[in-house]
């Protein structure tokens, strides 16, 4: 965590914001400041429905306007949502992530990102369920 936070104070920013050129050092804050340009907000309030760019926004939300306070033990990780950055889809996990991009934005550049394992892994169970995604050609289906 040291050395992660020492990269924000270096002057080469390597990974930059296609919309507005601002850098980050860091591909999970540039991802969570995209959100600001899309306007994807996968952390969603159950009492109101709001919904907020950053899980750590919703949980000050729930405490500020609605007295809900998180009790989480200490050093308790919370659960893991997996964001669709296209359109704002959330899944319980990798697996459900990558099978909704390959079906919904077979173009994405986050298929062309996965590991190679994952892909694999998942391949077998895309063309074992041909019914879910019918739509795609025998040369996707190999990729």
């Amino acid at each position: 965590m040291l050395n992660r936070h020492l990269k924000c104070h270096s002057q080469v920013k390597r990974h930059l914001c296609t919309f507005c050129g601002k850098g980050f050092n860091d591909t999970f804050d540039l991802k969570r400041h995209v959100r600001t340009h899309t306007g994807i907000r996968p952390y969603k309030c159950d009492v109101c429905n709001k919904a907020f760019t950053q899980r750590c926004s919703l949980e000050s939300h729930l405490k500020k306007i609605h007295g809900v306070q998180q009790q989480y033990a200490y050093k308790q990780r919370r659960d893991k949502l997996y964001v669709c950055e296209e359109c704002g889809y959330t899944g319980p996990t990798q697996e459900a992530l990558y099978l909704h991009v390959h079906s919904a934005h077979p173009g994405s550049a986050f298929l062309k990102k996965t590991s190679k394992k994952l892909a694999a892994l998942l391949q077998g169970k895309l063309t074992s369920a041909p019914q879910e995604n019918p739509s795609l050609s025998d040369e996707e289906e190999r990729k």
